[in-house]
């Protein structure tokens, strides 16, 4: 990487510091910040306190995408349960610590602080739906959907506490929805969950993400005016979220609107300069014919993925699948897959694998993998396309048009280049070949 690509990538990073928009939430969020900063200052001792100051830096976390948070977090968080970690009152802390961990896939780690939450007050029956998030994460999805069910029938939940639950048990049947097949249930759901969000109060970035899910669903849909509308929702709520902007960018694309979708993905960049948007951009670029601006955005991509310990964990995945897409670096792709599924057993891990093991000339160990992939019967067409893929690698013709046919169907303009892929390689699996077809004119000679 040269000087000149380096001087840029620490201005894009720079960019974190300095974004022009700052909601009243924040502003909001910072101070208290502040003010739990001040108190456990005052009471060094006052487990409640820490809790609180967990809580505020979970928020902060959440509504920049930046990680240090996360770290302030757990530090304050593990100092609550120090204080106090048999009584009931250390419930709140451990169910908030388990949150900092799920984020930052410690997701074995996350589920015993869930369930200890739990243990320390069964009145509070929200840890399931984090126990249920951390089973999914492992692959353990009849757990999962059994930690689920909890949260549509709390047992001993007060009033003020009922809406809460309704919240998560409307967003978690979304993500089985999803996760099975039901994308339009999904959305169903996810609708109703917004509409809970914002009755119940609940912070702005929360009710944001909710509306930024609707889309999500709509986009796998291939549903591109619905998933429009959902991020745009989601910034009236939560000016310059980062996942609206990213989320508008990827149907800006889909459009052909390639330079609508590049100022879009830059402020997303200019807001979190995360490594899925750096990339995303990066094919944009590469779409629209600037090779320049293409390769210094994909650099950005490995920059930001190894900036430190905790990036070299979390994205593990994306860079195996970046890697595995540009057809760069694919023994170490293959490897960065294998190692996120020494943590990580959930069917997107499975489809990583699966991809690197493809890309690497492997078919059949890919096609094993891709079978765990798909045995939800996800109807995420990228997945399904990389099913068609290794199909066709492996000479069945038939599962291989079956698998794209159906990522076609679902959503014509899937992803900016691989779409294109599926058309092509659909339309070559559809023809006859030359030697088939000379044996179907002989026998058809009177």
């Amino acid at each position: 990487m040269n000087r000149k690509t380096l001087t840029w990538i620490a201005g894009a990073i720079a960019l974190l510091g300095s974004a022009g928009h700052v909601s009243a939430q924040q502003h909001q969020t910072d101070n208290q910040i502040r003010f739990f900063q001040w108190k456990v200052a005052q009471d060094p001792d006052d487990q409640f306190n820490y809790d609180r100051l967990g809580v505020a830096y979970i928020q902060k976390a959440r509504e920049t995408g930046d990680v240090t948070y996360y770290n302030l977090a757990a530090k304050s968080l593990e100092k609550s349960l120090a204080l106090e970690s048999k009584a009931p009152e250390a419930a709140p802390p451990a169910k908030h610590l388990a949150t900092v961990y799920y984020a930052e896939h410690r997701f074995a780690e996350a589920l015993s602080l869930a369930q200890q939450a739990l243990a320390l007050n069964p009145r509070d029956m929200t840890p399931y739906a984090l126990i249920g998030d951390a089973h999914c994460e492992m692959g353990d999805y009849p757990q999962a959907w059994a930690d689920y069910a909890h949260l549509a029938s709390p047992q001993s939940a007060t009033a003020s506490a009922l809406s809460g639950m309704q919240y998560l048990d409307q967003s978690r049947d979304s993500v089985r929805s999803l996760l099975t097949g039901d994308t339009r249930g999904a959305v169903e759901h996810m609708k109703t969950a917004v509409k809970m969000s914002a009755d119940s109060g609940m912070a702005a970035e929360s009710i944001a993400w909710s509306q930024f899910s609707v889309g999500e669903a709509y986009l796998q849909l291939g549903d591109l005016a619905g998933a429009r509308a959902a991020y745009q929702d989601a910034l009236k709520t939560y000016p310059n979220y980062h996942r609206a902007l990213a989320g508008l960018a990827k149907v800006s694309a889909a459009e052909g609107h390639l330079a609508e979708a590049i100022e879009l993905y830059k402020q997303a960049i200019a807001v979190i300069p995360l490594p899925a948007y750096a990339a995303a951009l990066g094919d944009v670029y590469a779409k629209a014919g600037n090779s320049v601006e293409a390769k210094k955005n994909y650099d950005l991509v490995e920059y930001i993925a190894r900036l430190n310990a905790f990036n070299q964990s979390v994205y593990n995945r994306e860079l195996a699948m970046f890697y595995a897409d540009h057809d760069i670096h694919l023994a170490e792709a293959l490897a960065l897959a294998r190692k996120e599924f020494e943590v990580r057993h959930d069917i997107y891990t499975w489809d990583a694998l699966a991809w690197t093991l493809y890309k690497n000339s492997q078919p059949q160990e890919a096609a094993a993998a891709m079978k765990e992939a798909l045995h939800l019967n996800t109807g995420d067409p990228l997945l399904l396309f990389h099913a068609g893929m290794i199909y066709e690698r492996l000479g069945e013709k038939a599962k291989a048009e079956d698998y794209l046919r159906r990522t076609i169907a679902i959503n014509p303009e899937f992803h900016l280049f691989f779409a294109e892929i599926a058309k092509s390689t659909l339309q070559s699996l559809s023809k006859p070949s030359l030697a088939s077809a000379a044996q179907r004119t002989v026998d058809a000679r009177p």
